[in-house]
């Protein structure tokens, strides 16, 4: 294995700060929220349900760009520095030094990869969906990362939190997979018996590179 590639949002990202400030902006207590996107999750379906089931008839792209006019120099959907999973830095530092490629490459806006961007952090490129008009999980996402990595796909371990959108199509694409057990969909996926097809299933990025050593 030559390569590993990451996805963002609670592989590197802590979404918590995200969701809470929806939470403020719907009108909702911030763990009702988060309870039902854990819920969504259980019964695999999407954050957009989770927007539904809080405020019947959600239009997501109206309330963004009125989000925008209400507060155009916050955070709101966004997220920053601060929002990393204080093993991260380490732990991308950790798969370089072992001698790895190290890659982002996630279902993010266009904005996202400015954020990542800025934070500096130790990895050998950074790509989003947006930026590559293919969204997991198509297939032509996962042969955009081979063609970044520029190795075989089954030189490549793409790490992510869900089987749906992350494990089961990279390893479809003949790539070896890592569950990481973060966030509601992390946890919950690490439970069903799919997960047993991942190469591995971790709780953190230093702990992967240790047992990818």
């Amino acid at each position: 294995m030559r390569s590993v590639v990451l996805d963002v949002g609670e592989t590197l990202i802590d979404e918590t700060r995200v969701w809470s400030r929806w939470a403020d902006r719907l009108g909702v207590p911030r763990l009702t929220l988060l309870g039902v996107l854990g819920g969504m999750a259980a019964l695999d379906r999407s954050y957009a349900d989770a927007f539904e089931a809080v405020r019947p008839g959600f239009d997501l792209s109206a309330e963004l760009a009125a989000w925008h006019r209400d507060d155009p120099d916050g955070l709101r959907e966004n997220f920053d520095a601060d929002d990393l999973y204080p093993d991260v830095r380490p732990g991308l530092a950790a798969l370089r030094e072992a001698g790895f490629q190290v890659i982002v490459a996630g279902n993010q806006p266009r904005q996202a990869y400015d954020a990542l961007v800025a934070m500096d952090l130790p990895v050998d490129g950074i790509h989003t969906s947006d930026g590559w008009g293919v969204a997991k999980p198509d297939p032509g996402f996962f042969a955009k990362v081979a063609a970044v990595a520029g190795h075989a796909p089954e030189e490549i371990l793409y790490v992510g939190d869900r089987l749906d959108n992350d494990v089961l199509p990279a390893a479809r694409a003949g790539m070896r997979t890592a569950l990481i057990r973060r966030g509601p969909w992390g946890y919950l996926h690490a439970e069903r018996p799919e997960a047993a097809r991942c190469d591995l299933v971790v709780d953190g990025l230093p702990e992967l590179a240790a047992r990818l050593v």
